[in-house]
């Protein structure tokens, strides 16, 4: 089976998580970003589109 090529998104925490939600912070561990400037780089569908949505102003996103 030929699996296709799903679009990647790589996503870099850029601010502190201390002072933030809980929910918050465990949406970044969720994405796999435990310290400023790690990155991970994920599929891009709709349920990590709406966890970068929740903490858009800790991270930066690209393709």
């Amino acid at each position: 089976m030929m699996k296709s090529k799903e679009k990647k998104i790589k996503v870099t925490l850029i601010k502190s998580l201390i002072g933030t939600k809980k929910t918050h912070r465990a949406i970044a561990h969720g994405l796999g970003l435990r310290k400023i400037n790690s990155s991970a780089e994920l599929e891009n569908t709709p349920s990590v589109q709406g966890m970068i949505d929740k903490i858009n102003y800790l991270v930066k996103c690209g393709t």
